[in-house]
């Protein structure tokens, strides 16, 4: 299989390999050469690919995984290659981005929502 990933800055890794370990936001699995195509969302986790048979270590910040024929596409935000022990801290730390994204994403929709409820209630008013 062609594993190909692609990053806001460009082409991260582009290699043939025998199979792909992954995690998505409900479990892990694996891909490998005659699996069926299919699409996935990514948790930001660690990546595993094998090339003749050695195993190789990703984090990704999550992304959007597609296996279409032979060919393994996946799109992150990010991605760091480096020995297991090693990418794990990389790993919180992008869980971490994570969840801070989402509060801001949250309090920045309470606010709109806030907002608006008072131009209801000025409209109301008058």
């Amino acid at each position: 299989m062609r594993l190909k990933i692609l990053l806001p800055t460009g082409l991260f890794l582009d290699r043939i390999v025998d199979k792909v370990l992954a995690e998505s936001s409900v479990g892990g699995f694996c891909l490998l050469p005659k699996h069926i195509d299919m699409a996935s969302t990514l948790a930001p986790g660690i990546l595993t690919y094998f090339e003749e048979g050695e195993p190789n270590y990703l984090a990704v910040n999550g992304g959007v995984l597609v296996k279409q024929g032979d060919a393994v596409r996946i799109s992150s935000r990010g991605a760091v290659a480096g020995e297991l022990g090693e990418l794990q801290n990389e790993v919180e730390r992008m869980q971490d981005e994570a969840v801070e994204a989402d509060k801001s994403a949250r309090s920045a929709v309470a606010r709109l929502e806030a907002g608006f409820v008072r131009s209801l209630i000025e409209v109301e008013t008058r």
